[in-house]
């Protein structure tokens, strides 16, 4: 099988395209006919040599999508042939993930998915890492807890600030959001991205540059748009704008951070003083998503894709072939959305 072996940290060039063995299967594994995969920031940072613990050479992603080739599983929907989702659990660090033809993935993992509409796999391999972990953040957040239903009148579900609005997990919250009834502006550094924030669901599209948008601060803009600030701040930048969140929420409020756009660690933090008394501060981990709750929400994804509630957002398919011009891509922020490869 064809598959993209990172051989050592360091840059896209370090991405290889090899000829390897198909994995043979054991006990409580499955092999997965890879039809397309994801691509995900956090695999730019394995890639960099940043993740602990991963060895080299390794072939990286931490999700995919495709047809079960053969099984281990007691499970009928894991059969061969049937259609599956894999997203985490160690995907592509502690064993190889989804830029090959096959990937050998542990049982576990596997999330059987049906759809009634011919959807690509180039748009269902765009939901998995991006719609789970927005739809956990949301949920982490306290946005979705009240409402048991897509389709609520707008602001039925309170106001909501997105941080990192038109990168693919931004634009994924922005459609859950908007499904929910939650009122919802976004940022984007560039205004001509404005218009994938508005088709996304967002209500209130903001040009934010170093923390201020091109007419004003983004706290006083915020002001005109909610008085007091969201109930909710979505932080997918991470590490530069966090403390500057927690300013930006109503008192009491909630921000949740799930990205990392600027890094993860925040330089000299001190709670006390930099959370407001009230004000709550909360994170996004992958394994909240996993087992069975998340397998429920991604196949619940998948079926408002179908019905056009959510959108799956690509920007751009990648051939195998061309892994390292997609991180390349990646690295520069140049995507609007879900970058995919298809091996």
């Amino acid at each position: 099988m064809r598959a993209a072996v990172c051989v050592r940290a360091g840059g896209p060039e370090t991405l290889e395209i090899r000829e390897l063995p198909v994995p043979a299967v054991r006990d409580g594994w499955s092999l997965v006919r890879v039809r397309a995969a994801g691509l995900n920031r956090s695999e730019l940072r394995t890639r960099a040599g940043h993740s602990p613990g991963v060895r080299f050479p390794r072939v990286l992603g931490i999700e995919c999508v495709g047809e079960v080739a053969a099984s281990t599983s007691a499970d009928p929907r894991l059969a061969p042939g049937a259609t599956v989702a894999a997203v985490m659990g160690e995907m592509g660090r502690a064993f190889d993930g989804g830029y090959a033809q096959y990937a050998l993935l542990p049982n576990e993992l596997l999330i059987p998915v049906t759809t009634t509409l011919p959807l690509s796999w180039e748009v269902l391999a765009a939901l998995p890492e991006t719609y789970l972990t927005a739809w956990g953040a949301l949920r982490a957040l306290g946005a979705l807890g009240a409402l048991g239903a897509v389709g609520v009148g707008p602001g039925a579900g309170g106001s909501l600030l997105i941080r990192g609005g038109t990168s693919s997990v931004g634009l994924a919250a922005a459609s859950i959001a908007a499904g929910y009834g939650l009122a919802t502006a976004a940022t984007t550094r560039r205004a001509d991205r404005t218009g994938a924030l508005a088709a996304a669901g967002v209500d209130y599209p903001l040009v934010d540059v170093d923390g201020a948008l091109a007419v004003g601060p983004l706290s006083a803009q915020l002001r005109a748009i909610w008085a007091d600030g969201p109930d909710y701040v979505l932080d997918l930048v991470g590490a530069s704008t966090a403390v500057d969140s927690l300013r930006l929420v109503r008192p009491g409020g909630t921000v949740c951070v799930a990205g990392s756009l600027s890094g993860w660690a925040i330089a000299d933090f001190e709670p006390v003083a930099m959370i407001p008394s009230g004000t709550r501060l909360t994170s996004f981990h992958s394994k909240d998503v996993a087992g069975a709750a998340g397998a429920e929400a991604l196949r619940r994804i998948v079926r408002e894709v179908e019905s056009g509630v959510y959108r799956a957002n690509v920007d751009r398919v990648f051939p195998l072939d061309e892994i390292a011009a997609a991180h390349r891509y990646m690295e520069e922020d140049l995507a609007t959305g879900k970058v995919v490869v298809v091996p």
